[in-house]
């Protein structure tokens, strides 16, 4: 009886914890899309009821700026650190970071190239955002205003970045104790990230609205429009671009693999995060036929630097605030950009709104004026985080196994049994065996992965 009472107590306790887990997320998603559809109602009803709610999308946007520069330091100086570390395993190491590059790259270019073909937020002509000129409100909006922090330059941060990264890494066994408290640091800066984002409603809300008023319908339509050409790029790329690499190189047809990893869809998209499916994806790659080292190595790093929705995401959203503020980038502004979203999106594999924050730190480093539509794209993130993640995952998924053909540590008899069902993937055993085996795999992911991957 005892032992009935525990058996049907631990599934219990699972649920409580799983929903507790899911209700955090959702009712900040849920909140979020409340906030955008009331801030267009009360923009569309009430312009200049709307238009003098701009101060809570201008605090929040300022919140979000005072996180850039911590969140740029700490990710680039442990992202060098785990470049360096994830180099040495071998073959296995080099191979996958310069794949991640390759794609990374590609990404950001793809994003490119599809804003300069839509032109998403074009003719909102917003007003620019001009730190040095004080807002036409009344002096309690300006003192709560002036208590956020100023920003801090974003490119000096990112020289000084590089510059401490390579210097901790040359100083070997002694810079280790400096990276771990760095790494500390990272999990205060994500923490209070974290807390910021959870004033996203009332930014949003107040954005929303500001913009509504000033622009009417349009500013509906020009979001709709930058939202459904996301979704379309990021399904072109994972179809066209992953699916015909897969097929050439492995000769696997990216359906079937995405078929594999139905379970792990559903979980990324009720969760708007690739982080949830982690664990599961490093077991399901193993089963797949893919080597433990391989899988041990690839997965993780490709958590923290192939963040191929995420690089579109960038990309289309910075052509979209520079279009709706009426100041489109020139060929050169773009490529500058691109060089710029290169490195730093390697800091937006944290928590929820480091990808927002980079998005600010690429325009503030580029066009600082530009920085006032950033407030248009917080009311719409949440929307697009579920393509992000999925693309993230996707290809993370698809790098293992091309990476396991490339030096011939994948089982291409298993991979046909599994993708046609006839060696099914057995979750018991997967819950039960990656608790034991996760140590062994251990010391590459952890070297290979400073931050938690997020959409």
């Amino acid at each position: 009886m005892a032992s009935q009472r525990g058996e049907s107590a631990a599934p219990a306790a699972a649920t409580v914890k799983q929903r507790k887990g899911l209700d955090k997320s959702h009712y900040l998603y849920i909140a979020v899309i409340a906030a955008v559809v009331l801030g267009a109602l009360v923009g569309l009803m009430f312009p200049e009821v709307g238009k003098s709610l701009k101060p809570l999308g201008d605090g929040f946007i300022k919140l979000i700026k005072m996180m850039i520069a911590p969140v740029i330091f700490c990710t680039i100086v442990l992202g060098i650190g785990s470049i360096a570390k994830a180099a040495t395993v071998g073959k296995v190491g080099g191979l996958a970071l310069g794949y991640f590059i390759v794609m990374s790259t590609f990404a950001l270019a793809i994003g490119l190239v599809v804003g300069n073909l839509i032109h998403p937020g074009e003719g909102l002509k917003l007003a620019p955002y001009d730190p040095n000129k004080k807002a036409a409100t009344d002096s309690t909006v300006d003192f709560l205003l002036g208590i956020i922090p100023g920003d801090i330059p974003v490119l000096p941060t990112l020289l000084a970045a590089i510059l401490v990264g390579f210097a901790l890494q040359k100083m070997g066994p002694q810079g280790t104790p400096i990276l771990k408290a760095i790494g500390h640091g990272q999990a205060l800066v994500f923490r209070i990230l974290i807390m910021v984002m959870w004033l996203a409603p009332l930014g949003a809300f107040g954005a929303i609205a500001a913009v509504v008023g000033a622009t009417g319908v349009q500013a509906i339509i020009s979001m709709a429009t930058l939202m459904i050409a996301f979704y379309i790029t990021c399904a072109v790329f994972i179809v066209v671009i992953l699916g015909g690499l897969l097929q050439v190189v492995s000769g696997v047809n990216i359906f079937r693999l995405m078929k594999y990893l139905g379970r792990e869809y559903l979980l990324i998209f009720s969760t708007s995060s690739s982080e949830a499916a982690l664990p599961r994806l490093i077991a399901k790659m193993e089963h797949l036929g893919v080597s433990k080292p391989v899988v041990g190595v690839t997965v993780p790093t490709g958590y923290s630097f192939n963040l191929d929705g995420t690089a579109i995401y960038l990309t289309m959203a910075s052509l979209f605030v520079a279009n709706a503020m009426g100041t489109p980038l020139d060929l050169g502004a773009q490529i500058s950009l691109l060089i710029f979203m290169i490195i730093a999106s390697k800091g937006a594999a944290g928590v929820t709104g480091a990808g927002l924050a980079t998005l600010a730190a690429g325009l503030q480093a580029h066009r600082p004026e530009l920085l006032g539509g950033v407030g248009m794209i917080v009311g719409i993130d949440r929307f697009m985080s579920e393509a992000r993640a999925l693309t993230n995952f996707t290809g993370n998924a698809v790098a293992t196994v091309l990476i396991g053909t490339w030096i011939k540590e994948i089982d291409g008899g298993q991979v046909e049994r599994v993708l046609s069902g006839a060696a099914p993937f057995d979750e018991q055993t997967m819950i039960a065996g990656h608790a034991a085996e996760q140590p062994a795999a251990a010391p590459a992911a952890q070297h290979a992965q400073p931050v938690p991957a997020n959409a």
